[in-house]
């Protein structure tokens, strides 16, 4: 399934929304420069300096005074550098798809700050589910996607009776409209069968236990936030 768009204007202009496109994209053109396409060692250094391995996170935690040898970002830096790299134009492009439909209603919702904290500590999240399933890995995890995940985890609790416009592959190519719930939770089925389906999440490929950590941590966090919202407008009240 595709999402194309959804049917849930927004009141304000999503400005963290598009910076973080922005800043995917500036990042992904300086990536193409230097050899993307042609997978050239100076864009592997960039791969394994700014992606997230889960062996070396995993080590320095251990052994803090071990940070120093790998310079900057440094393991632990790389949890938030690795959120805005993407492995080629695909993996690029759906991302901000996804982001550019689901982002912008959750920014409305809870303010422009708020949402560049919210979107970045569910890519942290969903960063850390996947390397404590798969602390032993050296591949470099890269892309915003346990960020975005944690914004649809966000989007099917505050806006589950909003409609999503979806290219959808099945005997035959459709477009219909499906409520937002049932679009996020067989997404969400198909992240976590995937997951299981991973040995220990640790092979290259899809992250998927990251889509499945940042999905989790997006829906408890905003539950969290509106719950503490509603208490104190009560109380102002």
């Amino acid at each position: 399934m595709i999402p194309l768009r959804d049917n849930n204007p927004t009141r304000h202009t999503p400005h963290v929304t598009w910076f973080l496109v922005a800043a995917n994209v500036i990042v992904f053109t300086y990536e193409v420069l230097i050899g993307q396409m042609q997978r050239s060692p100076q864009w592997a250094e960039f791969v394994y300096t700014f992606g997230a391995i889960p062996a070396d996170v995993v080590r320095v935690i251990f052994r803090p005074g071990e940070w120093v040898a790998y310079g900057l970002p440094g393991p632990i830096g790389t949890l938030f550098t690795s959120m805005f790299v993407h492995g080629g134009f695909g993996h690029l492009a759906g991302n901000m798809l996804f982001l550019y439909i689901f982002g912008d209603n959750v920014e409305d919702e809870i303010g422009h700050v708020r949402f560049l904290i919210f979107y970045l500590l569910c890519g942290l999240a969903g960063a850390l589910v996947h390397i404590v399933l798969g602390m032993h890995s050296t591949i470099p995890m890269v892309g915003a996607s346990g960020a975005i995940s944690g914004i649809m985890g966000a989007y099917i609790l505050l806006f589950p009776r909003a409609r999503v416009l979806t290219l959808v592959f099945f005997f035959f190519i459709t477009i219909i409209e499906i409520p937002a719930y049932w679009f996020l939770a067989i997404w969400f089925f198909f992240q976590f069968m995937g997951g299981m389906n991973s040995v220990g999440g640790s092979q290259g490929g899809v992250a998927f236990w990251a889509h499945v950590g940042g999905f989790l941590a997006g829906l408890w966090m905003i539950r969290q936030w509106t719950l503490r919202f509603r208490r104190s407008r009560t109380n102002w009240e």
